[in-house]
């Protein structure tokens, strides 16, 4: 993008955000923007309508780096995504929010949020790019790292084990769940549309390799020349996301599933429990309170 003088334009010119040469994170932020802009034409909606809560580590660049039409953005601080969230969703229901958090950033620091907000099923759809590191602080481990992993701050091996996301997501009551990989940015982008139609809390947690301090896409994607089956496999066309047993089996069978996991059909989300239960309440006259104060 250039100016009529052919120099460079520049977003924010405060700012120099950068992802590393190769970085899963530029799939992801293909696929964000290919399903905001479907969502808006598709809806006639303008992209104004929607919000991007952005955590603190790469991710959180997405919003700085987002091409084309813009979206508000909130670049908060870490691990605190989803209260931002649910604070946006109070005051204005009817705005598309839209996560994109790490998983550092999600799953450490921001853990006890998630499962608040699934109880409550908040209507938001949460976009997050696991490399299994803390990638923009140079390469500490995460609670996705493998045991015993070597990283910067665990140069003699990781004593934590391994989160598993999608299990995290599951059993917290999340009311959708998708898994996928940045190297395919076109099956991602259906994803999360999927995710922002959903009434109430979706999750697409994506496999997006850190090229620098964490490089797995070879162990995803395989390699047969080396040996390397990869761990990515698609869900079967007849797994039924509606079936929470079903859903269970996939996310425990070897491997990374890719598609959709899980999603309640009888989802109800925040507002409208909250909706319900304004008609419910019954709001005391000004007598009735007078009479409470002369108790």
């Amino acid at each position: 993008m250039t100016t009529a003088k052919g120099a460079p334009k520049v977003k924010n010119p405060e700012y120099d955000f950068k992802w590393c040469p190769g970085c899963g994170d530029f799939g992801v932020r293909r696929a964000v923007e290919v399903a905001l802009r479907e969502r808006s034409i598709r809806d006639e909606a303008p992209m104004t309508e929607t919000v991007i809560v952005a955590g603190i580590g790469c991710s959180g660049n997405l919003l700085h780096l987002f091409e084309g039409e813009q979206p508000f953005g909130i670049h908060g601080v870490h691990g605190r995504t989803l209260p931002q969230a649910l604070g946006i969703k109070m005051v204005r229901p009817e705005l598309n929010v839209l996560i994109v958090a790490g998983d550092g950033d999600f799953l450490s620091i921001g853990g006890e949020h998630i499962v608040p907000q699934a109880q409550r099923n908040l209507d938001i759809c949460a976009v997050i790019m696991d490399n299994g590191v803390y990638g923009l602080t140079k390469g500490q481990s995460s609670p996705t790292s493998e045991l015993g992993m070597k990283t910067s701050s665990t140069p003699y091996g990781k004593i934590e084990g391994s989160v598993n996301p999608l299990d995290l997501y599951l059993t917290s009551g999340v009311s959708f769940i998708a898994s996928g990989f940045s190297g395919k940015p076109k099956e991602l982008a259906k994803l999360i549309v999927q995710g922002m139609d959903h009434k109430g809390f979706a999750i697409v947690h994506i496999q997006s390799p850190c090229t620098e301090y964490n490089d797995t896409f070879e162990l995803l994607k395989g390699n047969p020349k080396t040996g390397i089956k990869g761990a990515l496999w698609y869900l079967p066309e007849d797994h039924d996301p509606s079936d929470r047993d079903a859903a269970y089996q996939a996310i425990h069978h070897p491997g990374i599933p890719v598609g959709l996991v899980y999603q309640d059909p009888d989802s109800v989300p925040m507002q409208q429990r909250q909706d319900e239960l304004k008609e419910r309440a019954k709001s005391p006259t000004v007598d009735e309170l007078m009479d409470n104060f002369s108790v």
